[in-house]
């Protein structure tokens, strides 16, 4: 596996753009460590051109023959190393160096068997998923969960198409669609798509939050669909109110801090119990992987609850919290440090001396790509400057090709997350 050829650019007329891309990546793939014959394509579009998405990739498949796969999604903005897009015209593109045993792409038209198997893919058996989804379909965060069982690892990476116009999936297979089903643009609206790896694709796989805990954690012990009555035994709204330490008898104040406070939700293990937060994040004051995020959406006066957007049964814990930028910055930096820390060899984590680590490869020879996955509530505006967010993963990974979009949810794990960051990079030996 060689380094993946990445370009980005952005132009009021998509067609101007995708011709700078389609130069970058002709240049990049000419280049002896840079992947030459790339056959799976990872494409994000701004919602500028999602209504010309058809033609964006139609033009881009003639322009890239040897990329005979296809897979990306529109966001309110896209981003590519040290850059992002936002509220403009643009496009990043990454061409991954894979062998097509290796993944499959699925969509509506070619779905992921129970089994892990794709239309078209006898021997191939999935083990880990780039995910694309619409918000608008029923129940997706089921089907999110019910995707991930279909890999062998469980886990899945990605994001929800976000768009002000039209919102579209990219999803074009060499491996064909389902008889039956006709031929496909490629172009899709609606459900779920993206690229299954097998085994032997290497990923590591990181969650950042956004959000920081006010206060300590609470196990829910009384709760009715998404309202929630008690917390620890006590009327949830009197714990909201005190912690936030404001009152219903001044509203205008509350419905300020109220505004801007969030639940952070851990759903209780198999057994029922509350699944606990990992020490490292108590330590940190942060949240780890295993919370989800949500908004407050309502406050029931009458049974002293608080209405929030997901089902939390009894045994989940939950905290609220409020977005924080120092906060995200940190854990930002902490994920991609647990990246390099795991790339780097062994013997440089423990006991090797400042001379060996500096002279030693470094992770950004160990990536061939990365894929960032952001929410669309963060970016440079939350980080404080244009581009802050993916300045701060390049100054920790180094100079690797990364493509990603600003999503409307993000995908990993099994689950669905909100306000959080979703880094993925592939390894490649040597």
């Amino acid at each position: 596996m060689k380094r993946f050829p990445q370009a980005h650019a952005t132009h009021p007329q998509w067609r101007m753009a995708a011709a700078m891309v389609v130069a970058q990546l002709r240049a990049q793939m000419a280049l002896p460590d840079h992947a030459s014959q790339p056959s799976l394509g990872l494409l994000y579009i701004t919602d500028h051109y999602a209504g010309e998405a058809e033609a964006l990739l139609e033009w881009m498949s003639a322009e890239l023959p040897e990329v005979t796969d296809w897979a990306g999604t529109v966001g309110v903005g896209v981003s590519a190393s040290n850059v992002e897009y936002f509220d403009e015209p643009a496009l990043s593109v990454m061409l991954c160096d894979l062998s097509p045993d290796q993944y499959r792409v699925f969509s509506g038209v070619a779905p992921l068997s129970a089994s892990g198997r794709a239309d078209g893919g006898e021997g191939f058996v999935a083990h880990t998923a780039l995910v694309h989804a619409d918000a608008g379909t029923p129940e997706v965060g089921e089907l999110i969960a019910e995707m991930a069982e279909r890999t062998g690892s469980g886990y899945l990476f990605g994001g929800l198409a976000g768009s002000r116009g039209p919102t579209v999936q990219f999803a074009l297979g060499s491996a064909g669609t389902l008889s039956g089903h006709g031929a496909a643009s490629g172009v899709f609206h609606g459900g779920l798509s993206g690229v299954a790896f097998g085994r032997e694709v290497g990923i590591v796989s990181r969650v950042t939050q956004g959000a920081q805990p006010i206060a300590a954690t609470h196990v829910v012990t009384e709760s009715d669909g998404h309202l929630v009555i008690r917390l620890d035994g006590e009327p949830a709204l009197d714990v909201l109110l005190r912690e936030l330490e404001i009152s219903l008898d001044h509203p205008e104040h509350a419905m300020l801090r109220l505004r801007h406070t969030l639940v952070g939700v851990t759903r209780p293990g198999p057994d029922g119990t509350p699944l606990a937060t990992s020490e490292a994040s108590h330590r940190r004051g942060a949240f780890g992987h295993e919370v989800i995020v949500r908004h407050i959406i309502g406050l029931d006066p009458v049974r002293r609850g608080v209405a929030i957007a997901e089902l939390a049964p009894e045994g989940s814990r939950l905290a609220f919290c409020e977005r924080h930028v120092q906060a995200a910055r940190a854990d930002l930096m902490r994920v991609c440090a647990e990246v390099r820390e795991e790339l780097e060899p062994e013997e440089l984590l423990f006991g090797a001396g400042a001379a060996e680590v500096e002279a030693a490869p470094r992770p950004a020879r160990a990536i061939a790509g990365a894929v960032y996955v952001s929410c669309a509530g963060r970016g440079g505006p939350h980080f404080g400057g244009p581009s802050a967010e993916l300045q701060i993963v390049r100054h920790a990974l180094g100079d690797v090709p990364l493509v990603g979009f600003f999503a409307g949810g993000e995908i990993a794990h099994h689950r669905l997350y909100g306000y959080t960051g979703v880094l993925t990079v592939f390894v490649r030996e040597g």
